[in-house]
């Protein structure tokens, strides 16, 4: 690690951003994803109230689409606080330590949220590819080691994350581009060599690059087995069952991938480009994916609309 001169100051604060030029308008700006984080979190804890308490839905899909609202509640409360002080209040500084606690959390859940999705398309391939021994492979017992096994893998993984960052310097420059703490946003900054943070990230953001390869060969294992089935209709129907977990997929991949693709290599790309992509990222999987889930699902469907035709009578 190199060493500081003697007229550079460690900082002691670093400054958020929300969107440059659009200062006068934050507050303005503050009411949708206000109103998208209220979305969000009533609908996935509306997911979790339900599976939780409805019989019929103690099912291993269900249990792994409680995993996945659970993911994405982590990643609201990870970054809803950070991003309504930037907002609602112009209060943009954050102290090193509370950067790299939140980086560490929002990377934490979105790792989670990778893996459900993954564990997702295996239970779509084994309910599609071998029916018949389904409720056999994918036992209660089974589903709660697979999810903790995924849990202990990330945090594994990730924890180094601060702990990385906490040895670096930092000096001269301590504004970031986005409205909360991304890790290869924060290492950026750094005045001291940061080349076990750059090569550690890449590490971690290939194993992420994996989990999209397992979902991409399982859907190509389904699409195998769907297109042996000689009935057009039976093959619709099955395909649809699947449709809310590509839905999920995309929802998340498309702006995490073009966010990585864009830190990485789109060093003279615009930074309301890069700053939209992140807000993306945070807010939309969590809102979407209650909603899709709801729309496409037969039995939340039915629970929600039953409770609010209750509430109206």
């Amino acid at each position: 690690m190199s060493v500081l001169n003697s007229s550079e100051t460690e900082i002691s604060t670093f400054y958020l951003v929300g969107i440059p030029g659009m200062e006068s308008a934050h507050v303005w700006i503050s009411i949708p994803i206000c109103l998208m984080y209220t979305v969000a979190i009533l609908g996935n804890c509306t997911i979790l109230f339900f599976i939780k308490t409805e019989p019929s839905l103690h099912e291993p899909m269900y249990y792994f689409l409680f995993m996945l609202a659970l993911s994405d509640l982590g990643l609201s409360f990870s970054s809803l606080p950070t991003m309504l002080r930037v907002f609602l209040f112009n209060a943009t500084d954050v102290s090193p330590n509370a950067c790299f606690a939140q980086e560490f959390f929002i990377h934490e859940f979105s790792a989670m949220e990778s893996s459900v999705l993954l564990i997702m398309s295996f239970d779509r391939f084994v309910a599609i590819c071998n029916p018949l021994r389904y409720t056999s492979i994918l036992t209660i017992s089974r589903v709660a080691q697979i999810g903790v096994a995924f849990c202990f893998r990330n945090v594994v993984f990730l924890l180094p994350f601060p702990f990385t960052l906490k040895r670096l310097h930092f000096c001269n420059k301590n504004h970031l581009t986005h409205s909360y703490c991304l890790h290869q946003d924060v290492m950026k900054l750094a005045c001291s060599d940061n080349k076990v943070n750059v090569i550690y990230g890449l590490f971690v953001a290939l194993l992420g690059f994996l989990d999209i390869g397992f979902i991409f060969l399982s859907y190509v294992l389904i699409l195998k087995v769907v297109l042996s089935i000689a009935s057009q209709k039976e093959r619709l129907k099955v395909l649809n069952t699947c449709v809310s977990h590509i839905c999920a997929v995309l929802i998340f991949y498309v702006p995490i991938i073009s966010l990585a693709i864009i830190h990485r290599f789109g060093k003279h790309s615009s930074v309301l480009i890069r700053i939209l992509l992140a807000d993306v990222l945070l807010l939309v999987p969590p809102l979407m994916n209650p909603i899709v889930y709801c729309v496409k699902s037969q039995q939340i469907r039915k629970l929600t609309l039953e409770k609010v035709c209750l509430k109206q009578c």
